[in-house]
């Protein structure tokens, strides 16, 4: 299968290929469904790559079809569309971000994943991820959901090498390179998840091809974990629309943000 038949999942920080929930099983109804391991986690944890290495790493496992990724899988997905667009005919990119354009944050920021790259190499990966799973930004994820004994299967090694190489922070900014584009792209995010909806907000004018915001309801930055049946639906209608109008099945639209801009 290839295009909309055909789709590519990348996920997040600490998951592994195994992490999509009930949402690569509905996708697979009706579509070819690959599921990657980025580098440093699952079965590549012993990769070491940064961004545009990754993408091509990916590119070459993935191949052809729509791309879907979430949070640093999703900057890795915009990185393998602009490095590889020959292998994307569609993007998803859900709660992710084309990089932190000041300076100065950027700075803040890669300092801030190298100290918690050697706090996590000091502590190992379940007592990293008791704080990571903590955080805010996943205080709408289910623990059932959360797939943490996945995580777990996870090395600190790989791990830090992630943060280190591919974290926000390391990432060149890309807004300016989002009109090289192309193809469809659908952004997603939790309703509930401002940072990251104001983000995609200002993506979605930027971007070259036909693009559509998706904001899912009672979500928040996993959310298609936390809505799983929401964001299938979203996808589901977004391929079969083609380029048609936007979807925003109960949430906030994306013409009016309202959250300040993201740091990353």
């Amino acid at each position: 299968m290839q295009g909309a038949d055909r789709l590519v999942l990348v996920h997040g920080f600490t998951q592994t290929a195994r992490c999509w929930g009930p949402v690569d099983v509905a996708l697979a109804e009706r579509h070819e469904v690959v599921a990657l391991d980025a580098p440093g986690h699952g079965t590549a944890a012993d990769e070491r790559a940064d961004l545009w290495q990754a993408a091509g790493l990916l590119a070459g496992r993935g191949g052809r079809g729509t791309w879907i990724g979430y949070s640093m899988g999703g900057r890795m997905a915009l990185h393998v569309a602009l490095a590889h667009p020959e292998v994307v005919d569609r993007l998803v990119l859900i709660g992710a971000t084309p990089g932190i354009e000041d300076p100065g944050a950027r700075a803040e920021r890669r300092d801030a994943d190298e100290a918690r790259a050697a706090h996590l190499e000091a502590i190992g990966v379940p007592a990293f991820l008791d704080g990571w799973l903590a955080l805010p930004l996943f205080a709408g994820l289910d623990p059932d959901r959360a797939h943490r004994t996945e995580r777990e299967a996870n090395t600190a090694a790989g791990l830090a090498s992630s943060l280190r190489l591919a974290g926000t922070g390391t990432q060149d900014p890309l807004w300016d390179r989002l009109r090289e584009l192309t193809c469809p792209t659908l952004l997603v995010t939790g309703a509930a998840d401002d940072r990251f909806t104001f983000t995609a907000a200002r993506m979605l004018p930027r971007l070259g091809g036909p693009a559509v915001h998706a904001t899912l309801p009672f979500a928040g930055h996993t959310a298609h974990l936390e809505q799983p049946e929401a964001f299938v639906a979203a996808v589901e209608h977004w391929l079969a629309a083609g380029t048609g109008p936007a979807v925003d099945p109960g949430g906030r639209g994306a013409d009016a943000p309202s959250a300040p801009p993201s740091r990353g």
